[in-house]
Formats: structure tokens, sequence, C-alpha cells
């Protein structure tokens, strides 16, 4: 991995994407023998943006490895009283950080942030860009689904998966459409005409659908989406009830699924928006497996940036 950490998904080869895949399963399965891969080291838990299960599974992973968290929310710091990230960053710096994890509404937070500090930075989401470890967690989870073969140069040949929702605004989306091609999967992108990625040149090749029935019956996941209202104006939608109507992950669209497809989605859940309480939490449903994984990936991606492992 890079000395500068982990800040996106796009421009990663697919060797390397593989490897991460392939450590968080070693992990998995003999977690004892990472339990010293931070020893003696400390990482800071720079969480400029609200989070709550990203911010725990980063904090529990480095706990797993042996490593120490400091732990920084704006909310309660002297960012509130005017002070620069870099400054805050700096200061912190002296407690001797080994790695830091940020979360930053502003696309490039983690880049700039490790050009300015020389430190590995780990990207835990940075505006509307990128989520690359929840992306890691969700190729994970599917890959254990499907006992992908992680050895292959293209180990989800032949599985589609559609991501459905809010992609304007994801960054786990973005994220994702990386990765899942990186791997072979074909992507398809459905949602409201008014929050899809409206300039595809950045990315590889994908699918866009304006409404999801016609294609649910042949997919074998579906990557749910939340609304980000606290990213957007008013108007993207007309109503709640529409968006469910039209992009809802409904039981009666649940019902059309291929008998062994499957579910995802990142959290939080906006119940009976994009998907019905009993869908969420049906047998297909692996949105649980990925917090479950989402620690493992996690715990790869630091292993990897800080403690030296080779994916």
């Amino acid at each position: 991995m890079s000395p500068s950490g982990f800040s996106t998904i796009r421009g990663q080869s697919p060797g390397f994407l593989r490897g991460l895949l392939s450590l968080s399963s070693r992990i998995k399965k003999t977690p004892s023998g990472y339990t010293n891969t931070l020893k003696g080291k400390t990482i800071l838990q720079l969480f400029i943006e609200n989070s709550t299960r990203t911010r725990l599974s980063f904090e529990t992973a480095t706990r797993r490895l042996g490593g120490a968290n400091i732990s920084f929310t704006a909310a309660s710091s002297s960012v509130q009283k005017g002070e620069t990230l870099l400054d805050t960053v700096k200061v912190i710096q002296q407690y001797g950080v080994d790695g830091i994890v940020i979360r930053h509404k502003s696309t490039g937070a983690p880049e700039w942030i490790s050009t300015a500090t020389r430190l590995p930075v780990i990207n835990a989401g940075d505006g509307a860009h990128e989520h690359p470890t929840q992306a890691l967690l969700d190729s994970f989870t599917l890959a254990e689904k499907w006992g992908s073969d992680l050895s292959a140069e293209k180990p989800f040949a032949g599985k589609s998966v559609m991501i459905l929702g809010d992609t304007l605004h994801s960054r786990v989306a973005r994220s994702n459409i990386h990765f899942l091609t990186a791997l072979g999967a074909r992507v398809l992108v459905c949602g409201p005409s008014t929050l899809t990625i409206p300039d595809r040149r950045l990315f590889p090749e994908f699918e866009v659908l304006a409404f999801p029935d016609s294609a649910l019956p042949d997919v074998d996941a579906v990557m749910l989406l939340r609304i980000q209202f606290e990213r957007q104006s008013q108007g993207a939608i007309p109503s709640l009830p529409e968006y469910r109507h039209f992009w809802g992950l409904t039981r009666d669209r649940a019902a059309v699924l291929k008998r062994d497809a499957v579910i995802l989605h990142p959290g939080p859940i906006h119940h009976g928006v994009e998907i019905d309480s009993e869908v969420a939490d049906s047998p297909r449903s692996l949105i649980l497996n990925q917090v479950e994984n989402g620690v493992y990936a996690r715990m790869a991606v630091l292993a990897a940036a800080v403690g030296g492992v080779e994916p």
C-alpha cells in the first residue's frame, strides 16, 4: 500500500484490490494472528463529519490490532472556535500519532492532510467523493456470500449489481462503481434523474436505468442508498411516498428478485423509503454482515497502511 495511505479506489489496480480482500479474509479467519500488528502505534480518528458505524468500526479495528485510538469529533473541539483543520492535525501530531483516519465534508481532504503531514491517511468518507473502505467491505461481503475465488483475475465475472438510490451525492456509490467493475461485475445505477451521477467520464463503464423494475429479476445483488437530504436542495424528488413507489425496494419488488439475490445497505436506513423494514430484515439481507465485515476490512487497511502488512 502507498505510504500515504488509502484515500481512493479510483486508479487502484485490480490486483491491489483483490489483495485487500484476501487480507480481510485472512484476518477474519485468524484474527489472533494480527493482535500485535499495531502494538505501540496510535491512530487518530479524525471525524469532522458525523458518523456512528464507520467511526466505531475503525476504533474497534484499531483496538483488535493492538493499537491505541485518539478520537476527535468536531462538535466538541477547537474547530468550533475557528481553528483550521491543518492546525488541529499539527497539534494532535505532537501526541505521537502514527496514522490518521479522517471523515470530512470536503472532497480531497484526506489527500491534502496526507501531503501536509506525511503520515498514512485513510479516507473514511470525503464529501460526495469517495468512501473506499465501505466499498472494500461491500465487496468482501459479496465475495464471502458468493464464494468468489479471489485469486482469479475477475472474481465477480458474471455477476450483476444494481446500485439503487441517490448516487449523485453518494461517495459509497462512487467507490463501489470503481471497485465492483475492477472485479468484473456488471454495475447498473438506478434512481431519479435528479439524483443520478451526471458526468460518467471519470468512471469505468456502468449502465443507467430510470426505473428498477425491468432489471431487478436478473441482478445478483441490490445495493440500496439512502436519500442524502443533508447534501441536496429541496425539490430533487416530489415526495417520499413517490420515491418509495418508483424506486423503493418494497416487499413486492423484492419478491421478483432471483432466489439467491442479496441486498446490501451501508446505513443508516430510512425504513419505508428506500427499503421496507421486512425486506431489510429478510434472510436475503446482508446488512448486518456488512457491519461485521466492516471491522475486518478496516483491520486490513490499517494493517497494510500503518502496520506494514502486505495485502
